[in-house]
């Protein structure tokens, strides 16, 4: 069956929603988790492309990936977003939209800001996951993020790359991009910091970044890998930058299939 793309309301809100069946005769389980897709913090579900159908076939798993409230087509958020914002995903929206498509048992796959709530949900809540895949994760500020977030807000202004985005978002566009620079760039987010989340954290967990992240660096990975209680998987990808799943796609998948493959 092919991917098919449908809307949900979560909490009052309308989400562009696809889901992913898995092709072939790959099997984890007899009753397989869901994966559930978090998006980057430009992400949406279109900016995944083919990944999440791809990691469904290879593991056997059924999928999901949503944009969030203000990206693709789900329903518009107003401006400024607070600075809570990933912690009120974490918290209220991701475990409205896992009650609402029926999952009690989940991988989260977060990319970015996406593994960021990914890790608070998961530092919280977290009943009904059973693993964690990562890409380049956030736990804390780093002034290399605060400057490359600075040049995509210049060269957004420039024009180009809020041609790319609109493609993805439509009217959406400029409050997904806003949204998401200008919090980071809040004098204010400088202390934005969920380390307080990782001692807490019991299920596996897959942590992929690439060493030459233009937005992150290891010492994100380092600081997960000292502070969760669970094991840790890593893999550093070699010309590779803050997109696993795009810049190197084939090994990006391997490691997470293999990851998800042996967990039972």
């Amino acid at each position: 069956m092919p991917s098919a793309t449908t809307e949900m309301t979560v909490a009052g809100k309308h989400l562009e929603v696809r889901h992913y069946a898995p092709r072939g005769h790959a099997v984890v389980s007899p009753r397989p988790p869901t994966l559930v897709f978090l998006h980057e913090g430009l992400g949406s579900v279109g900016l995944w492309r083919d990944f999440p159908q791809a990691l469904a076939d290879a593991t056997g798993c059924p999928a999901l990936a949503y944009s969030r409230q203000g990206y693709g087509r789900s329903a518009p958020i107003a401006l400024p977003r607070p600075l809570s914002f990933m912690h009120d995903e974490a918290r209220t929206a991701l475990p409205a939209l896992l009650a609402a498509a029926g999952i009690s048992d989940a991988i989260l796959v977060g990319h970015s800001d996406g593994a960021s709530i990914a890790l608070i949900y998961a530092g919280e809540q977290g009943g009904c996951l059973r693993a964690l895949v990562l890409e380049a994760p956030h736990v804390f500020v780093e002034e290399v993020s605060v400057i490359s977030i600075a040049r995509a807000r210049e060269s957004y202004r420039a024009g180009p790359l809020r041609e790319r985005l609109a493609r993805h978002h439509g009217d959406n566009v400029d409050g997904a991009f806003y949204g998401w620079a200008d919090s980071w760039l809040d004098p204010g987010f400088r202390s934005w910091n969920i380390e307080e989340f990782l001692p807490a954290i019991k299920v596996p967990i897959l942590l992929i970044q690439g060493e030459d992240d233009e937005y992150g660096t290891l010492a994100q990975i380092e600081r997960i890998e000292r502070q969760v209680a669970a094991p840790v998987e890593r893999c550093i990808l070699a010309q590779c930058g803050h997109a696993p799943h795009r810049d190197q796609p084939a090994a990006t998948l391997a490691a997470m299939a293999a990851f998800i493959n042996k967990l039972g």
